[in-house]
């Protein structure tokens, strides 16, 4: 070990929990495979009316399945207040909204945002809320603890100013945190962190685990939102990318342990549409399948602005993994 290697290690080991770790292996039978993606035209849940807490946005689902269907806990933006909603399906494609259940409050370290952005997982609920964003967790879907559980990284850290856009997964015994860190130079790369009881978290020690694209790229001016499974023998990972036009597509990467990343090709996987999502794909959430297919809900607008006033809408589509020939 080289050593400023040793030296940063032991600075961030004296500012929060900090350690190497890995992923389990991800199992299943290795294949070489490429994905295609055929999203549905339209959107299966659309913003509200105006007025409505998701009035102008309709964004980030966060979806689990339960014995009667599958719950959505999904960022509503009325123009003001980002607030948490919920809606329900039996399909994952009819959606049933039942109004806003999250909002900021009381605890004080979400000021006066909150938004979505989550993870449902084992009936419990990861959100981001505060300024700068950092990831609170709300027991059985609603009892919010009063601390965040996933705070910002030291000074000169690459999630110093910002932590967000939690993704939740259990292997191994252990539940792994995929997350989004933004620095002082405002640049958004991904982390990943472990736990056992889902409330102190690890952050691994070789954060970032992927960095922003090369010039020009559709991932060159951030990333976010991960969402990974494991099939194949290996993780994979959906990912929001943004370009310099802030334009938003999700791109693929590929990793064996869950810490070594590399993007699956130079181009997005899922690119923008027509119409409703003609500027912005985002938000991935999956659900893998007995067919061995991914099912995809995303988040998709067409006004390219930063973070809201997208005119969000939420879509689905499917992976469908082809073998490769030699």
């Amino acid at each position: 070990m080289k050593w400023w290697v040793g030296l940063a290690s032991l600075f961030l080991a004296g500012c929060a929990r900090y350690s190497d770790f890995r992923l389990p292996a991800a199992g299943g039978e290795p294949r070489n495979v490429q994905w295609q993606w055929r999203p549905e035209p339209d959107p299966v849940l659309i913003r509200g009316a105006a007025g409505d807490f998701d009035g102008v946005d309709a964004l980030n689902p966060s979806i689990a399945r339960t014995a009667a269907g599958y719950i959505n806990l999904y960022s509503g933006w009325d123009g003001k207040v980002w607030r948490t909603g919920l809606a329900t399906s039996k399909d994952g494609v009819s959606w049933e909204k039942k109004g806003q259940i999250l909002q900021p409050g009381p605890a004080a370290w979400e000021g006066g945002y909150i938004a979505a952005n989550g993870a449902v997982h084992e009936e419990n609920y990861y959100y981001q809320a505060g300024n700068p964003p950092q990831i609170g967790l709300a027991r059985s879907l609603k009892n919010k603890l009063p601390e965040p559980v996933l705070t910002t990284g030291p000074r000169g850290s690459w999630d110093e100013r910002g932590v967000a856009d939690p993704f939740i997964l259990r292997a191994g015994g252990r539940l792994y945190m995929f997350y989004l860190g933004q620095d002082r130079a405002r640049r958004q790369r991904l982390g990943v962190a472990e736990s056992v009881d889902g409330a102190e978290w690890t952050k691994s020690l070789k954060n970032p685990i992927l960095e922003i694209g090369a010039p020009g790229a559709f991932d060159e001016n951030g990333l976010g939102e991960p969402a990974v499974w494991p099939q194949f023998g290996k993780w994979w990972m959906l990912y929001t990318g943004r370009d310099k036009k802030e334009w938003r597509r999700i791109g693929l990467a590929v990793s064996n342990d869950g810490i070594s990343w590399r993007r699956v090709g130079e181009k997005a996987l899922l690119d923008v549409g027509e119409g409703w999502n003609s500027r912005v794909v985002c938000d991935p959430e999956i659900e893998m399948r007995n067919d061995g297919t991914v099912r995809v809900w995303f988040g998709g607008g067409d006004r390219p602005e930063p973070a809201e006033n997208l005119h969000g809408q939420i879509g689905v589509g499917v992976l469908r993994p082809e073998p490769v020939t030699n």
